[in-house]
This record gives C-alpha cells, sequence and structure tokens, in this order.
C-alpha cells in the first residue's frame, strides 16, 4: 500500500519530473519541477484553487513517482519526452503529430537532385520549408525538374554514367541525361544553381529566360514549344505571387496564438521564412484547463517543437508564458542558434499575432458547425434508426456479407458500425470451410455461427481468468444484427441466435428490383423508411461497406490463386533458378527466344535444365 505521507516526506529538493498514476497503475499527469518536494506536495494540499480538473485527477492518484535530473532544462526535456509516449489524461495534449515537408536539394552529391524530404538532417543537402502543403512541394519539385531538366532517378553517378539506357523523362525531354554523359558536371551544376536561385526567392531571371525562350520558338513558328514555355511561366509567376511580403528583414519566425471553447482549444501558426509567408496550419489541444490560455499555449510550444525539425529565430505569441527564459534556452540548444519568445503588444507584430488569433476561432466555430452535421449523419442517423424500429437505444450495429464467384473460395464479411461510424479494428473476414458452391443462406450461417460462438467462448474464458470483457475481440455483441436481405437472411440470423442462446434484435436492409434499399424487415414486418433521411443513408453505408469489405476479401483470394508464373510449369526449374533466369531475360518472351547456350551460360541452369527449358516453350 502507497504511503502518501512518507513519501512526501521523501520528495528531494531537487529539479526533476513526476508522474501521477492511479490504482491501475496507469499514467495520469506528468509534470516538471525546479524543486520536486515543494511542486508534488502541493497537490496534496487543501483545495487552494487549482481547478476542478486537477481537482478530479489527485482524487484518482493512487501513487506517484519521480525523477530527478541535473537541471530544470533536463526535466523539460523529459517531461516532453514521456507525455509524447504516454499521452497523459490530465495533460494538455497536441492533438496533431504532423511532419512536415521539406525540399531538398542533394547538393553533396555530384549530380544533385531535388527531392521531397519529411526530415531534415545534417547531410551535406540544402533544405527548404518546412511547407504546409505537401501537394505544393511536389508541385514545385515538378516543376524545377522540368525547368531544368534534373535527373529524378536514384543512380550513383558518375559511377554508374553510361550502365543502362537513359529513362522516359530523356526522351520526352524532360532529363538532360547525366547518366549517360550527355551533359556535362559543370553544365549540370550550373542548372542545379538556377533552381537553387528560384528557391531562394530570384523569379525574375527565370522569368526573363523562359519570356525569351518563348518568343524565339514563336518566332520560329513552333507555337506547341512556345506555349509550353508560356505554361511554364505562368507556373513561376503562381508560386512567387503565393509568397507574400510580411516583414522588410527577411527573418525566419513563427506567430502563435489561440482561441479556446469550454472543451477543447485551437492553436495557429503562421510560418514566416525569410521575410515571406509561407503557409499556416492548426493545431487542437485536448485536455484543456478554462481559464489557462498562457499555460495552453506553453504546452503547445513545449509539444510541437520537440517534434518539428525546424526552430526559427523568433516565436511570436499572444501571451507570456510562464517558463519563457526556460524554454528560449531550451530552443536555442536545440537549434544551435539564438531563439526568441516575444510577445508584441503594439504596432504590426501585434495586429499579426491578432490575424492569427482571429483564425483560431473561426477554425473552431467552424469545427463545431462540421461536428453539428457530423452529429446529425451519425448519431442522429442511428436515433432515427432506433425510433423506427422501436428501440430505445442502439450504439453498435453489426452486418454481414457473403461473397463468391460461382461458389468458388466462398469468404463471408463482418463489419461494425458504433455510434453511426465505422469501426474498422473490430472488422472481420471469415473463409467458408463447410460449404462449396453459391449457397448464400449456408454461408451465412457459417459466419453467425462462427462469430457468437468465438464470442461466447471468449467471455467464458476472459470470466474465468476475471479479465476486462474489452480485451476480447469478439465478446461485446451488438445492439442491432444488419442483415443484407429480407426475410430469409434475417431467419438465418434469428434461428442461429436461438440455438446459441442469444437474444439481439436482427432487422433486414431489404432492396428492390433495381438493387437499391426500400425499407428494413423487422418482427415480419417490411418498414418503409424516408430515401431522404439521414437513416436511410447510413443503412446504404453499412450495405455498401459491408458488401465492399467480403469484395475486396475475395478479390485477395482470387489474385493470390492466380499468381502463378509460366516458369512453375518447367520441370526442374525451382525458386533460384527462376530468380536467375528473370534477372538475366527480364521477361517470358525474352526466355522463350533463348537459345540453349545463352539459357547455360547461366551459372545456376545445366546443360540439362537449359535443354528442358528451350523444350518446353518449342512444345507451348
Amino acid at each position: 500500500m502507497f504511503n502518501f505521507e512518507e513519501e512526501l516526506k521523501k520528495l528531494p529538493r531537487e529539479p526533476g519530473v513526476y508522474i501521477m498514476r492511479d490504482d491501475k497503475d496507469v499514467i495520469l499527469y506528468v509534470g516538471k519541477a525546479v524543486n520536486l518536494h515543494n511542486r508534488v506536495r502541493s497537490y496534496f494540499r487543501e483545495n487552494i484553487g487549482r481547478g476542478p480538473m486537477i481537482d478530479k485527477m489527485v482524487s484518482l492518484v493512487a501513487r506517484f513517482e519521480y525523477i530527478v535530473t541535473d537541471s530544470e532544462l533536463e526535466a523539460l526535456v523529459l517531461e516532453n519526452n514521456l507525455i509524447k509516449e504516454n499521452s497523459p489524461k490530465y495533460n494538455t495534449l497536441l492533438k496533431d503529430d504532423k511532419t512536415y515537408p521539406y525540399i531538398k536539394v542533394t547538393v553533396g552529391e555530384e549530380y544533385p537532385r531535388i527531392v521531397f524530404s519529411r526530415t531534415m538532417k545534417k547531410d551535406r543537402s540544402k533544405y527548404f520549408g518546412p511547407y504546409t502543403s505537401a501537394a505544393a512541394v511536389k508541385d514545385t519539385i515538378d516543376l524545377l525538374n522540368k525547368l531544368y531538366g534534373l535527373r529524378t532517378c536514384n543512380r550513383s553517378l558518375p559511377r554508374d554514367i553510361g550502365l543502362e539506357r537513359p529513362c522516359l523523362n530523356y526522351h520526352i525531354k524532360q532529363c538532360k541525361a547525366p547518366c549517360q554523359g550527355y551533359i556535362s558536371r559543370e553544365q549540370y551544376r550550373e542548372q542545379v544553381n538556377q533552381a537553387l536561385e528560384f528557391l531562394n526567392g530570384n523569379y525574375g531571371t527565370i522569368l526573363k529566360s523562359l519570356d525569351e525562350k518563348m518568343k524565339a520558338a514563336a518566332e520560329q513558328l513552333d507555337f506547341e514549344t512556345a506555349a509550353g514555355y508560356r505554361d511554364l511561366a505562368n507556373s513561376v509567376r503562381a508560386v512567387a505571387q503565393k509568397q507574400k511580403i510580411t516583414d522588410s528583414v527577411g527573418e525566419d519566425k513563427d506567430i502563435i496564438a489561440m482561441y479556446q471553447d469550454d472543451r477543447e482549444a485551437v492553436v495557429q501558426v503562421f510560418f514566416v521564412r525569410d521575410g515571406k509567408l509561407i503557409g499556416r496550419e492548426h493545431y487542437y489541444m485536448t485536455h484543456v484547463s478554462e481559464n489557462d490560455r498562457a499555460g495552453i499555449l506553453e504546452n503547445f510550444v513545449k509539444q510541437f517543437y520537440a517534434g518539428t525539425p525546424f526552430i526559427p529565430r523568433e516565436l511570436m505569441l499572444q501571451y507570456e508564458i510562464e517558463d519563457s527564459a526556460l524554454i528560449e534556452k531550451w530552443l536555442t540548444e536545440r537549434k544551435g542558434a539564438r531563439v526568441y519568445l516575444k510577445v508584441p503588444k503594439i504596432g504590426s507584430k501585434e495586429k499579426l499575432v491578432e490575424l492569427a488569433a482571429q483564425n483560431a476561432r473561426h477554425i473552431l466555430e467552424q469545427d463545431r458547425e462540421r461536428l453539428k452535421r457530423e452529429e446529425g449523419r451519425t448519431i442522429g442517423a442511428v436515433k432515427e434508426i432506433a425510433d423506427l424500429l422501436g428501440m430505445e437505444r442502439i450504439e453498435r450495429m453489426e452486418a454481414f456479407d457473403i461473397s463468391n464467384i460461382n461458389g468458388f473460395e466462398n469468404v463471408g464479411s463482418m463489419i461494425v458500425f458504433e455510434k453511426g461510424r465505422p469501426k474498422p479494428s473490430d472488422y472481420r473476414k471469415f473463409r467458408i470451410r463447410t460449404v462449396s458452391g453459391p449457397d448464400d443462406y449456408a454461408c451465412m450461417r457459417e459466419v453467425l455461427t462462427r462469430r457468437f460462438r468465438h464470442g461466447l467462448e471468449e467471455s467464458r474464458e476472459l470470466e474465468e481468468k476475471e479479465l476486462d470483457m474489452e480485451y476480447g475481440s469478439f465478446t461485446r455483441f451488438p445492439d442491432l444484427l444488419m442483415m443484407d436481405g429480407g426475410r430469409g437472411q434475417v431467419n438465418i440470423a434469428l434461428s442461429v441466435l436461438d440455438e446459441l442462446k442469444i437474444s439481439i434484435p436482427v432487422c433486414g436492409m431489404v432492396k428492390d428490383d433495381n438493387h437499391r434499399t426500400r425499407g428494413l424487415y423487422f418482427n415480419n414486418v417490411e418498414l418503409p423508411i424516408d430515401t431522404h433521411s439521414e437513416g436511410f443513408r447510413l443503412i446504404t453505408r453499412i450495405q455498401d461497406e459491408a458488401h465492399r469489405f467480403a469484395i475486396e476479401y475475395h478479390r485477395s483470394l482470387r489474385s493470390k490463386a492466380q499468381v502463378k508464373s509460366v516458369l512453375d510449369d518447367i520441370p526442374g526449374v525451382g525458386p533460384a533458378r527462376r530468380k536467375a533466369l528473370m534477372r538475366r531475360f527480364r521477361s517470358i518472351e525474352e526466355i522463350r527466344a533463348a537459345s540453349v547456350e545463352e539459357l547455360a551460360s547461366l551459372p545456376e541452369i545445366s546443360r540439362s535444365a537449359a535443354e528442358g527449358i528451350y523444350s518446353f516453350f518449342r512444345e507451348k
């Protein structure tokens, strides 16, 4: 038994991290302290206005532990790592775990490439970003490769020059083929340098060059080429227009502000790189405390910048945060250069922070509307179905479907919807064992019997071991069983449930002659349903999902059965010889055309095996 009074006395007066756990040893909260003794003891004093959420957390604490560190900075880093690893219920958490795209120019290579990257490493490459749109980054990379004829392959140059034929990009005039030595290293470098100029924001030279080439092509009446140069110039202008100047100084900074309601908060970040606004992004923070905006902002800064590879020179914040000096020191160490945290009070910078806050408010308000609409599509739709069937409540629904082609590879699918949303983690596939031929009723009987019998057995095992029922995958039975069909399928389900002595309501999703849903078959009555209602749309989604899941499983089994090489039928050709043949000849047609001598030239192929392969194709 954990003795709080004794353990509180043992707390050291040193910096470190403390961890609060409940009676199941689940981590409730992780915090850091300059003085562990004072900080942890403060939680167990009489209520001193900590707020209802912290009071609730303290009431659940069964024990605590702590880790002493050499400094408060070490405690900050350790706190971040533990929060990220364990996602404690009472810590304010950054909901999004995004990695940002960069444009990477591999200037360390003799023939550099421009590639997409999610990480920034110390590898002699040049990085541009981070950007907020992966699609925009990929479009920019495609544009630069087309503009400057840069390679996109992974060949090791100059080692592999001339070893293989040039790829399609050379033939469609989108690569200068350095892999063939068609462009010198110096000329290629010049093309790369121009691309770097573009990425640094120098568009003037490029636009002038493209305009000159367009005019020259037009004068020679080569209007197709001229149109190509015109389109490239328009793409460059579009990229240039997106780079809105926000600061004449040309610094890197992030502008951070937030908006909060009673459940969650949204933090808005404007990314400014080299004085240009390159994008914005918003993040949700959960487990937020009321009237603790500065604390939410501080938690965001710590969690976000612990994971992002790029740290700007300046963070412009909406509120003063408690550990600003410590966080500045930590970020400076991470960046390897001075980082500043500032809270602008007047002027254009204060207006930018205010703009970010307004954006955060709009996002949260729009999200409320979206959630309201989503609730109508899910929980509201489920309530419509429950009302139609005369049921008090429905939370979990299961639907089943059978798929086969003339009885080949009979399979069944089980899909689950909870609160009107699909729950793919509970989906199950069944390969029919006892039925041959196209008998959907018999197949459905087998699937349902296996599903519910397994659930009963699993429940008994968990009860014997005194484990929570949530540990089992089949133990949770549905509130409603939905069968894809009418009276016949419903009766099959009811007979299976009756045999197993399980009571679950069953309804059939009845279709018309055009295979469209027209109503629900329940308690021997077909109930019509409004085809414009959210309940009807949910039933359709459930049917489509059960059908899709069954079809995909059946298709995968068919493809596995059909993946068979012609080489598998040749006597004396096993896996090693098959691989050797495909490495050397690349296609079945080349193997068919090869002579006995060519086949026997492979170390893995004996003379007799070569003759066997040669004869096999001639007999065919």
